[in-house]
């Protein structure tokens, strides 16, 4: 395979991953990245010792300081120059994307659209950092708000987008004001150092002191140095709900904040109303894109029983054209999964599912054969259920999709509504009720919920994001940005008098 991408980006067959900034990192111990697609060494990156995060922590402390004095439409416009530095990167980087990780080529160059996009997004937003004025009660007197940069905002990204995710907190923080390291996740950590490549050419070229974008590369306990380290006051983690739970305590234990955004056990229902052309392109995008490793991938099918057997047919016949192979082959629809450790974990749970009553209308497995050589390639399949069978419940980072029926609206909500997951959501249909029904407060309990279009593929402009064991954060667009600042109330006293609030009197 031709693999001339990684020498654009600046990357080597052994690579130093850029853990401090402008300066590289070797500390003799490396993560070796293997892609899924081929089974390739691609290269090998430095893990951060704990020496060399102080060390980051120390030069992103030093270069907040200056940071933040810039004025934020000047930040806006350095964010603007990533932007158009991805715009010439957009096809090697997008290339590494797919090969490291093993989504579709056309997603992994997406995923590349996204950061020019959220770029885009956070130059406008340099100028809208707005806070708000009061009427005090007291007589001349003024009452505003303001936002002001917190400091270090740590990163902590997963490994089905190693780059996307990233850019969705590090460009609207860095507007913000903060600073950013970055923990990319262990299994694609080439990506994460080719972004810091282009970025620290940005920045360079701007004179902005080092450490206003780092990386530390390595495992969970990199990770813990960071969760568990005060003069990280914000700590953005992306990943499974265990992992959400042990970063949630413990940044709370310190008083610091957290966004999370972990699992998702997304469904769409399928009303009789419903056009099944749509349907079909939402369910299956959103069931097998990226090999069902989305926080959004389509986990359930709830149709209504009139259509049942329709759907099923349908579905089953779509599935049958699913080209499964190379993913920077764009004939294919779709890659393997990340490693042999995710396939272990989908093979297992397909047997729970047949031990819990569930029949496959699509059998799933392993493939065989050279093409599939690394053992990472999987088949599409779909398992027709109950809502109470006991692996509904539990979201599979796999392409496995299990429909089921109902007969009222209130009852799909209510299986829509019924797990522990509360990211992203769909209705299809032509009924103007049903559609808002499902938008309301007594409609889907989801972060994201959409009518006619699947779970899968958020633009940035909205805030992303779920409830539930989903874990509550917001990333990206609308006001997320309030995450990464701190509110400040004034109170500005222009008279000769010191009145005080509620009326209280205090005469000396």
């Amino acid at each position: 395979m031709n693999l001339d991408f990684l020498k654009e980006l600046g990357l080597k067959a052994k690579n130093e991953g850029t853990s401090t900034g402008l300066e590289a990192s070797d500390s003799g111990i490396y993560i070796d990245s293997y892609s899924p697609v081929d089974g390739a060494l691609i290269g090998s990156v430095s893990v951060t010792t704990r020496r060399e995060y102080d060390e980051v922590v120390a030069k992103a402390q030093h270069a907040f300081e200056q940071w933040r004095l810039i004025p934020a439409p000047r930040r806006g416009e350095i964010v603007r120059q990533y932007g158009e530095e991805l715009r010439k990167y957009k096809d090697p980087l997008g290339r590494l994307v797919s090969y490291e990780m093993g989504k579709s080529l056309q997603e992994g160059w997406g995923e590349v659209q996204e950061m020019i996009d959220i770029c885009d997004f956070a130059v406008g937003l340099s100028r809208q950092l707005y806070g708000l004025t009061m009427h005090s009660e007291r007589p001349a007197h003024r009452m505003y708000e303001q936002w002001h940069p917190l400091g270090i905002t740590g990163i902590i990204s997963a490994f089905n987008f190693p780059v996307a995710v990233w850019s969705w907190n590090a460009m609207i923080a860095m507007v913000c004001g903060d600073v950013c390291i970055w923990k990319p996740s262990e299994k694609v950590p080439l990506c994460a150092v080719a972004c810091q490549n282009i970025f620290q050419k940005v920045l360079r070229d701007n004179q902005v002191p080092e450490g206003v974008s780092c990386i530390v590369v390595g495992d969970y306990k990199v990770g813990e140095f960071m969760t568990l380290d005060e003069r990280v006051p914000l700590v953005s983690a992306t990943g499974s709900v265990r992992m959400g739970r042990i970063v949630g305590a413990t940044v709370a234990g310190r008083l610091g904040r957290s966004i999370l955004e972990l699992g998702g056990n997304n469904a769409i229902i399928v009303t009789p109303s419903a056009d099944l052309d749509i349907v079909l392109t939402g369910a299956v995008f959103g069931a097998v894109g990226t090999a069902g490793q989305r926080c959004t991938s389509t986990r359930r099918l709830i149709v209504h029983d009139s259509i049942f057997e329709e759907v099923k047919a349908k579905l089953a016949k779509a599935y049958g054209q699913l080209r499964i192979g190379n993913p920077l082959d764009p004939a294919n629809h779709a890659g393997p999964l990340i490693d042999t450790g995710a396939v272990a974990t989908y093979l297992e749970a397909i047997e729970k599912i047949k031990a819990e009553g569930g029949k496959f209308l699509v059998e799933g497995g392993r493939l065989e054969g050279p093409e599939y050589a690394t053992g990472c390639y999987v088949r599409p399949c779909i398992a027709e259920v109950t809502p109470d069978v006991p692996m509904v419940q539990h979201e599979t980072f796999a392409p496995i999709l299990y429909i089921m029926s109902y007969r009222t609206i209130e009852e799909a909500i209510a299986i829509q509504n019924g797990v522990p997951q509360g990211l992203s959501s769909a209705i299809m249909t032509n009924n103007l009720r049903e559609a808002e029904r499902f938008l309301s407060v007594e409609g889907s309990d989801c972060g994201i919920a959409n009518v006619n279009m699947g779970t899968s593929g958020a633009e940035i402009g909205g805030a992303f994001g779920g409830e539930k064991q989903t874990g509550g954060g917001r990333e990206s667009g609308s006001d997320s940005w309030k995450a990464y600042m701190r509110r400040q109330t004034n109170t500005i006293n222009y008279s000769t008098q010191v009145p005080l609030a509620q009326g209280i009197k205090f005469e000396l």
